[in-house]
This record gives C-alpha cells, sequence and structure tokens, in this order.
C-alpha cells in the first residue's frame, strides 16, 4: 500500500533534516548530494530519465547521460538538504549566495503595479526563485503540486508558507479559480511549465509532443499581461545565479497553441544549458 510505503519514506527522511540542520549549511549540502547520488535511483528508475534524455537529444552517448543523471541525483540531493536552510535565505544570512542578474526588471513590475506572469522550471534550486520575488517586495502567488507523501507534505507546505512565498495556490482546477482571483486583485503568478498536466495541450517540447500547461497563455489572452521567465542555476556546491529575463509581451492575434510553444521553447534553451541542473524525472511525454 502506498501510505505504508510513504510513511518509511518519511521516517527514513526526517532524521536526516535533523542531521543536515546540526552539521551546517556547507556540511549539509555536500552530505546531500552523497545522498542522492546514492539513494535517488532507488526511489526513481534512471532508465526512466535515459529515455527522457534520449527523448530530448541531450548527451550524445550513454555515458554522457550517465554523468548529466547522477549529477542531475546529487543535485537532487542538495536541494533535499537546503530545504532546511530555506529561512536562513529568507532572512539574509545566506543571501550572498545568490547573484541576481536583472534586479532592475522586478524593480520595474513592481512600480508599474500591474500583475505578470512568472514563469520557470525545477530547476536548481528552485524554491529560491519564488522566494527572491516575494523578498523583492513583488505581491506574489506561487503554484505548487503538493508531495505525494501526505506524511511530508505538511512539513513542506510549512516551509514554503513561512519562508518562500506566503500566498501558495495548489495546482488544479480549484486552483486555477484561485488563481484567477488573485489575479484580478493585481497579484502576479509564479508557476513551473515544465510538469506535465492533464488539463494541459500537447504541444512540442524538444520536437515531442507533450501536455502543457496553457495557464500562462490563457492569461496573456485575457488580461494582455506580460510573461517574464526567470531561471536560476548552481555555479558550484554553494552558489547561485538567478536570472530575471526581459518581460516577453506577446500579440493579441495569437493563440494558445503559439504562445504556449514558445513559452516551451524557452524553457527548452534554460534546460539545455545545464541539463543536469533540471530535473529528468517527471515523465513529460507519457
Amino acid at each position: 500500500m502506498k501510505i505504508v510505503k510513504h510513511f518509511f519514506e518519511f521516517i527514513f527522511i526526517v532524521p536526516f533534516f535533523i542531521i543536515f540542520k546540526i552539521i551546517g549549511y556547507k556540511n549539509a549540502t555536500n552530505l546531500g548530494e552523497f545522498i542522492g547520488k546514492i539513494f535517488g535511483p532507488l526511489f526513481r528508475s534512471n532508465f526512466k530519465i535515459q529515455k527522457n534524455l534520449e527523448n530530448s537529444n541531450i548527451g550524445n552517448s550513454k555515458k554522457d547521460r550517465k554523468i548529466i543523471i547522477n549529477n542531475m541525483w546529487g543535485n537532487y540531493g542538495r536541494i533535499f538538504a537546503e530545504y532546511m536552510y530555506i529561512k536562513q535565505y529568507r532572512q539574509n544570512s545566506l543571501s550572498n549566495n545568490i547573484e541576481v542578474v536583472g534586479q532592475n526588471i522586478l524593480e520595474e513590475i513592481k512600480n508599474d503595479n500591474k500583475p505578470v506572469i512568472f514563469i520557470s522550471g525545477h530547476f536548481n534550486n528552485f524554491e529560491l526563485m519564488a522566494m527572491h520575488l516575494e523578498k523583492s517586495g513583488i505581491d506574489l502567488a506561487a503554484i505548487y503540486r503538493p508531495l505525494n507523501n501526505k506524511f511530508l507534505n505538511p512539513l513542506m507546505e510549512k516551509i514554503r508558507k513561512n519562508y518562500i512565498c506566503k500566498k501558495q495556490i495548489k495546482k488544479g482546477m480549484s486552483g486555477t479559480k484561485e488563481t484567477l482571483k488573485y489575479f484580478k486583485k493585481g497579484t502576479s503568478i509564479a508557476l513551473m511549465i515544465d510538469q506535465r498536466v492533464s488539463e494541459g495541450i500537447s504541444c512540442n517540447f524538444f520536437n515531442k509532443k507533450a501536455l502543457t500547461t496553457t495557464i500562462p497563455a490563457q492569461f496573456v489572452k485575457k488580461f494582455n499581461c506580460k510573461v517574464i521567465p526567470i531561471y536560476i542555476e548552481r555555479k558550484n556546491g554553494y552558489q547561485f545565479r538567478l536570472e530575471i529575463f526581459k518581460p516577453i509581451e506577446f500579440f493579441k492575434n495569437e493563440n494558445i497553441e503559439i504562445i504556449t510553444s514558445n513559452l516551451n521553447k524557452i524553457l527548452e534553451e534554460m534546460i539545455k544549458r545545464n541539463p543536469d541542473q533540471w530535473i529528468w524525472t517527471h515523465n513529460r511525454w507519457k
């Protein structure tokens, strides 16, 4: 039964959170990388990840892809450890670890006083993006997908609401209505566009059809709003570079399919920068 599996996952994970907190940030993220590389493949099949890389034409050989996968699990592990230090990032004791490019764009958005749509993917460390937007004074609501693990999810939700972004919207139909309500009140929306969604449309993603969310495109059509891509990369074990892209303004005659396809292309280019810093475990082409 899944509930039994999730309980034992929770029992396995919580002691590591305690250890991460005790040993300090740098030691924790290094340990997280080690744990990710050892235990990651036990939770998700590397075969599926290999197929995803092949579908995307990333890596020139199986050997190349094995290196990407190994580094991906290491990055995944570092993110896992860093949840225990999100508070320090929020409260500035670790904020010097983040280099921000395009902060002036956020100031312009804030001064313009019009809501926008921020888009990105599950890059390394993706939680820091919404946190920085809110810290910069952007009135923001972030769409998130609850964890499948019912024991672990409340802990993650608490961390997100307290230190990442106070306004959290659960992914799904009810969440879409909540998103619309927030946006009409002047709140900008941040969402990941890299996960498969049943209510999306089939669009090219690395030249293969993949179900993709249409929320950004729908808001562009309805409100003629700007879309702001945002990207984060790990420069070494402990430093990040967060980039705010220039606002994208679409023509009114562009349909939802064209807008969504163009955003997928932007996402592809982000992934190509550092393939081992994107989470390849999601089955995007199912």
